[in-house]
């Protein structure tokens, strides 16, 4: 067993611990949302933690062996016996370390196959940006397609000229989120808008976030912290959207955030598709402050996944995507844009994979 691997199993163990402690507590107990989501991350420990028992039990078996050897020393027939059992123990111990990596690789991510929500903002450079979110959305349409994943569109926010300054949509299937969650971050594009007239090169950039759909049970929102307004939705629609108060903006007053939607006819629709996105964005913070709690150094997907942070040029001159945290280009940009990821995706999967045993089961 690599030495870099155990003190990452021993964290677990504590982990364990503490969730256990937790799980016990009144405050736990008559919290449903919060005993689902300790139960589950225990739930997904658990596995690692009794490899870890065994392995343990292993060594201990081993050097008791050995130090039986060592007073029989002169009993050459009783050591033989304990070099066979010997020998048996050093099968048994590279068997369970084989499937501790393998633990470690697959990762305890609880949320790999939930739905997840995705977020998509024109950022920097106008209509220009605005067409690079329609773009994007088409290409995670037809990966969507390729993985067999199925898509909800959830809000959208349509320019004149075929752009989007925002669209939200889940995917749901097995995988869902792991086929997502890399896309966090800034994407760059570099070509030359429709608009230029000149033929100049523009630099855009849109963001993206990824979230978990959380289930309804992990997030209480009290209907006192909320604010809803009603209002016309804008846009393409014909005479219902524009003349009927379907859409609706949600105000999360304890955390200031607000989300909007006014795709659906229904004003119901909309109020029910606007919960879905604020919970998603409610657990989500309370994820990253108990992360930060739990360490100072915050790890997440691949490099920060801040939308903040570039992470990836599209460059439509030169025909490549250059994905900055891995250092991968590909040159076929015409088929990443046609929703073909997998070369971004398995690379992207397979550093994570990696670095989670450079770094003894944690993703840096």
């Amino acid at each position: 067993m690599l030495d870099k691997i155990i003190p990452r199993l021993k964290e677990i163990e504590e982990r364990v611990k503490e969730l256990e402690t937790s799980l016990a507590s009144p405050e736990v107990t008559c919290d449903p949302s919060r005993l689902q989501q300790l139960a589950k991350e225990r739930a997904a420990l658990i596995p690692l933690l009794s490899a870890w028992e065994e392995y343990k039990k292993i060594v201990a078996e081993t050097d008791e062996i050995n130090q039986l050897e060592k007073e029989k020393s002169g009993d050459a027939e009783i050591v033989a016996l304990y070099e066979e059992e010997k020998r048996h123990l050093a099968l048994k111990k590279e068997m369970v370390e084989k499937r501790i990596e393998a633990l470690l690789l697959d990762g305890t991510d609880q949320d790999k196959d939930r739905p997840a929500i995705v977020e998509i903002r024109a950022g920097t450079g106008g209509e220009e940006a605005a067409l690079f979110v329609a773009d994007l959305y088409r290409m995670y349409i037809k990966w969507a397609a390729e993985r067999g994943l199925r898509v909800e569109v959830m809000n959208t926010n349509p320019t004149g000229r075929g752009g989007l300054k925002e669209v939200i949509f889940s995917v749901s299937g097995r995988g869902a989120f792991q086929s997502f969650k890399y896309e966090s971050g800034t994407h760059r594009v570099q070509r030359v808008p429709e608009t230029e007239a000149s033929g100049r090169i523009h630099t855009s950039a849109v963001t993206v976030a990824v979230l978990p759909e959380p289930e309804a049970v992990e997030v209480d929102i009290k209907p006192e912290d909320l604010r809803i307004d009603v209002f016309r939705s804008s846009g393409p629609g014909g005479q219902h959207v524009n003349k009927t108060e379907s859409a609706v903006r949600i105000t999360h007053v304890p955390t200031g955030i607000v989300v909007s939607c006014q795709d659906e006819k229904s004003q119901y629709k909309n109020k029910a598709k606007a919960m879905r996105i604020l919970s998603a964005r409610i657990v989500e913070i309370r994820k990253k402050e108990e992360e930060a709690k739990r360490s100072k150094d915050r790890k997440s997907q691949v490099g920060s996944g801040d939308r903040s942070e570039k992470i990836r040029t599209y460059n439509f001159p030169d025909h490549r995507v250059t994905d900055h945290r891995i250092g991968l280009t590909v040159q076929n940009l015409a088929n990443i844009m046609e929703g073909h990821l997998e070369p971004i995706f398995e690379a992207l999967l397979k550093d994570e994979r990696e670095r989670t045993m450079v770094n003894g089961g944690k993703v840096a």
